[in-house]
């Protein structure tokens, strides 16, 4: 039988400090062009956390509203408020960066992190009112340390600093003196990923109403690997993010695959728990640092906030099949192959087309794809145009050729079967798996039968390969659990238990 998605998990959080220290497109342009003008103006496009939360692709992400509302909102959308900006939604939250500040100490186990005592004195009682922070993870924080102390670390020591509102706050010290993998840079990366993941998780967990004791393996698939010098990518995200959540029956590994990563746990994971390897599944991953103000160059030449300023998560809860929740048909598969070339049409034919013919469906019998959801308010500006428009787009233009669509019917197809894009710039998370919660509810209240997730990737960044990634999946309203063919029924078992007990009566009966 097919396992099933039992809970997803969408959080994000608010990073503005985080956006000039950490985001590489800052860093390097600090290293070269430490006077840019673009460096003197960035700090006059932050936007600030009320209106971070009042931004409707966010509040798409979090689950208040469904991407539905992005169609009737007047494009662009980032000068407008919208009238629900709650801190939290149905699948996640916005967290603030102080609160997350003390998230990323309570994922530190090597005492590499350390936070200014005031501060901590602060923000530990905010952060304790969020339900979904365990004492388990408020046990984990330290009391906090002078700042003096923190800048020793920063201005001797080659610490990476954190910073609220411009002002010092805390910092992470190194973890070897000259292994650059340890370096303080790489470490805040991990920790911030672990961190993030860890909230995803427990917002997954909390959707899927599973007791963190009942995940059997955790599948992490963000961007970040983690190692030393020996060996590099050795990890392991997973296991280290399943011990902060308290999922003390489970172990893990670490799956990578670029922007496509998603898709491929999620693929993992389905085949592990129907082939009965393990029951329950979790798949994780955290934010990247390193694409906070990725395209800001653009943003602030042409006077726009910078709308990657927040790290996103996201975590998905795969279990056996109860009957009840969406399946994922491992069925209708797609997959990038290394023959496939990297044309848009090859890619495309190969992760969509090829599928849905192989099980003899039409192109049309899939409710939603989900193929990218990069923001347009991002990418638009930066000159990339609207990916899942584009996207969706290709996938009408060969419904046309195989005779699923008439030519003239190709506009209304990618308005009523496509997504607006919605993610944050975050590389691996916009690549098909954002929509798998708003999916997943549109099935569970009928409104929909079979959804794509469609993941693609660029390998060509490791310098490796020119070669495209990418794998694809459906998941569709549950088709109930079927008796498995040659078993007895439980009706048959009742009779026959029926059957011995008058047996056994008659021939007592008899005895006597």
């Amino acid at each position: 039988m097919n396992s099933v998605i039992r809970g997803t998990g969408y959080p994000m959080v608010h990073v503005p400090d985080m956006i000039l220290q950490n985001g590489t497109t800052q860093t390097t342009e600090r290293i070269v062009n430490p006077e840019s003008e673009y460096l003197k103006k960035l700090g006059d496009h932050i936007r600030s956390y009320e209106q971070v939360c009042a931004y409707y692709p966010n509040q798409v992400y979090i689950g208040n509203y469904t991407p539905e509302i992005l169609e009737e909102v007047e494009f662009p959308w980032y000068d407008k408020a919208s009238p629900i900006n709650d801190r939290y939604g149905k699948f996640g939250e916005i967290m603030p960066q102080e609160e997350f500040y003390l998230l990323v100490q309570a994922s530190d186990e090597f005492e590499l992190l350390y936070l200014e005592k005031s501060f901590v004195e602060k923000y530990k009682p905010e952060l304790a009112k969020d339900e979904i922070i365990t004492e388990h993870i408020l046990n984990r924080i330290h009391e906090g340390v002078e700042l003096a102390e923190i800048e020793k670390y920063v201005n001797e020591q080659a610490g990476e600093p954190l910073y609220s509102g411009g002002k010092l706050v805390g910092c992470v010290k190194r973890a070897h003196s000259i292994d650059e993998n340890l370096s303080a840079h790489v470490m805040l990366e991990n920790l911030v990923s672990k961190a993030s993941s860890a909230l995803s998780l427990l917002y997954a967990l909390k959707d899927a109403g599973v007791d963190a004791s009942e995940v059997d393996y955790v599948i992490d698939c963000s961007e970040e690997a983690c190692g030393d010098m020996n060996q590099r990518g050795g990890g392991n995200f997973a296991k280290a993010t399943a011990e902060m959540v308290g999922m003390d029956n489970a172990t893990g590994s670490d799956t990578r695959g670029f922007c496509a990563a998603p898709s491929h746990a999620l693929t993992l994971a389905a085949s592990l728990v129907k082939a009965g390897t393990f029951n329950c599944v979790a798949v994780t991953a955290g934010g990247s640092t390193a694409k906070l103000g990725m395209n800001g160059k653009e943003h602030v030449k042409k006077d726009l906030p910078i709308l990657e300023d927040v790290l996103g998560g996201f975590a998905v809860i795969i279990s056996a099949n109860d009957g009840v929740n969406p399946e994922i048909n491992l069925d209708i598969q797609g997959k990038h192959n290394v023959g496939t070339g990297s044309s848009p049409q090859n890619v495309i034919a190969s992760l969509v087309v090829d599928p849905i013919e192989k099980a003899g469906l039409r192109i049309t019998d899939i409710d939603k794809f989900s193929p990218e959801m990069q923001n347009p308010d991002v990418t638009k500006p930066a000159g990339a145009g609207d990916v899942p428009q584009s996207n969706m787009k290709m996938i009408g233009a060969l419904a046309v050729r195989r005779g699923d669509l008439d030519r003239k019917e190709l506009n209304d197809f990618v308005a009523k079967h496509g997504v607006v894009g919605f993610a944050p710039t975050q590389g691996h998370i916009p690549s098909g798996v954002p929509y798998l919660g708003h999916g997943r509810h549109e099935i569970l209240e009928g409104n929909m039968s079979k959804i794509m997730i469609v993941g693609k990737g660029s390998l060509f960044l490791g310098r490796l390969t020119n070669l495209f990634d990418g794998i694809s999946f459906v998941v569709q309203a549950n088709e109930g659990i079927e008796e498995a063919a040659g078993t007895v029924s439980r009706d048959e078992i009742r009779g026959l238990i029926a059957e011995s007990l008058r047996d056994f009566a008659s021939s007592l009966l008899e005895s006597r």
